[in-house]
């Protein structure tokens, strides 16, 4: 079954056997995510170790906290009731008790105003301001509930003065350069400086890790298209962002997000409960069938599993469904419904994103089965994957992490194929086509009788893409070396 959409499955070391992880690759999960607030330096690596020892075409990508509030540690389970009032203050180290709850944020006192809300543990307790002190605030509690040690705390609406990265992150982030991570998922990011900053450590060890950008808060909302300049991607990361602005704005945030994504050319993930009753069933409700099927209706390139994979009682079952949801949704979406992609005449690259909207074309006008390039920077592909074509794009990489980096693009199929070095760059080129025909034929994505279109460039690595061809599969293996390309002609 070859799906389009892409699925990201996150592992928690407690279970993470070479195995397991080949069984969800086999069921069609691209990506794991790995979560640094669970994670010991220890459990990093056997994620690591083991997801490489099962494949290395699956991608790793990591999640920072980023900039986050928490409570601190309590002396036992603080148990609240409807009409409490409840004092906050802001103490990292500070013990937490039922006549004082203490949160991470030393400022937190400065920051609120009467009438305000404050949400603890993923909004489960809902605390209303009643009085602001220099040192603390006086609360009235809406809701029963139990506060535990080092729960989440959000502040709806206000602008939380916190270093982008913290201490926990860079350590982290060093790991994931140090064994060639693939892709950093930052947490709470509010702007393009939030993302230049985890860029700036990277260039700092002269890494090519790619930067994923969680959108979780208002402000992270307001600054996409400025955030989408910087980062590879964005994370429509819907837990805490479900928090922070009215729930019921989710779903129109998500399309104007994945609208966005499409129009930078940039990939896309939607995240947060997919599948969040397999957890514990080994069925999903038809309402997360409904969800996944309207991430790719919205055009979404990706879609993640948290605790459906990290401790779930069926994480199998979970990626199995999410494949077959996707598949069925990809074969039912309207080509009407695509989103136009911006074609701007003055970019370096305009006659690549020309090419590739004519080679995505080409399915519906000459019933073209599957795009063949070769790529050194995945741009020609990426920019393929944002027409969201129902052909699959083969993209022939140059090296293992760039076949993974594609794993987050919608509709690509990428793999790295050894050539026959620079000196004979025109028949390695040759081998490249030849050799994709062959395997898009046994996967069973085409036949011999079908047509492929072939994007490529004359210029050799980094020249960009300047000609398309498109012909039968049995025509151009049957001609072999004897079939010539712009680039392949002496």
């Amino acid at each position: 079954m070859h799906k389009h959409t892409k699925i990201i499955a996150t592992i928690s070391d407690k279970r993470c056997d070479t195995s397991f992880i080949q069984q969800l690759f086999n069921e069609g999960m691209d990506v794991v995510r790995m979560n640094s607030a669970h994670l010991s330096k220890e459990g990093f690596l056997t994620i690591v170790h083991n997801v490489r020892a099962a494949s290395n075409r699956i991608a790793l990508l990591l999640d920072t906290k980023g900039p986050e509030i928490r409570t601190t540690v309590v002396e036992a389970p603080i148990e609240l009731h409807t009409g409490d009032l409840i004092r906050i203050a802001g103490n990292p180290d500070g013990i937490s008790s039922r006549e004082l709850i203490y949160v991470s944020y030393p400022d937190i006192a400065k920051v609120m105003q009467p009438g305000e809300d404050i949400l603890i543990d993923d909004g489960e307790i809902d605390l209303k301001v009643e009085e602001v002190h220099p040192d603390y605030i006086v609360c009235r509690v809406q809701n029963d509930g139990v506060v535990g040690s080092r729960k989440s705390v959000n502040i709806p609406g206000v602008r939380i003065n916190l270093p982008t990265i913290t201490e926990r992150d860079r350590e982290f982030i060093r790991l994931a350069v140090e064994n060639d991570i693939d892709f950093i998922a930052h947490s709470f990011v509010r702007n393009k400086e939030d993302v230049l900053e985890v860029q700036k450590i990277l260039d700092e060890y002269r890494s090519p890790i790619k930067i994923i950008a969680k959108i979780e808060n208002q402000e992270g909302v307001d600054n996409a298209d400025e955030i989408l300049d910087v980062a590879y991607g964005i994370m429509i990361a819907r837990g805490d962002l479900g928090i922070e602005v009215p729930q019921e704005k989710i779903p129109g945030i998500q399309r104007v997000l994945i609208r966005k994504a499409i129009h930078h050319k940039k990939p896309v993930i939607v995240a947060t409960q997919m599948l969040h009753s397999m957890i514990e069933n080994p069925r999903p409700t038809r309402a997360e069938i409904t969800d996944i099927a309207n991430a790719i209706f919205y055009r979404t390139d990706a879609m993640m599993l948290s605790g459906e994979t990290a401790y779930g009682k069926y994480p199998v079952e979970a990626v199995r469904t999410m494949t077959k949801v996707s598949y069925e949704a990809e074969k039912t979406k309207l080509e009407e419904n695509d989103i136009p992609v911006p074609y701007d005449p003055t970019e370096d690259h305009d006659v690549t994103s020309f090419l590739a909207k004519q080679a995505v074309k080409s399915a519906v006008k000459l019933n073209t089965k599957a795009i063949i390039t070769d790529s050194h920077t995945g741009r020609t592909a990426r920019v393929l994957a944002a027409f969201r074509g129902r052909s699959p794009v083969f993209a022939i990489t140059t090296t293992e992490r760039l076949a993974r980096e594609l794993s987050l693009s919608y509709g690509i199929w990428a793999e790295f194929q050894p050539g026959k070095g620079p000196e004979n760059l025109k028949e390695s080129r040759r081998a490249y086509y030849i050799n994709a025909i062959k395997k898009l034929i046994e996967s069973g994505m085409i036949k011999p009788e079908d047509r492929v279109a072939y994007l490529g460039g004359s210029f050799g690595e980094k020249g960009g893409t300047t000609y398309i061809d498109i012909n039968e599969a049995w025509k151009i293996l049957q001609a072999a070396d004897n079939y010539y390309l712009p680039d392949f002609t002496t």
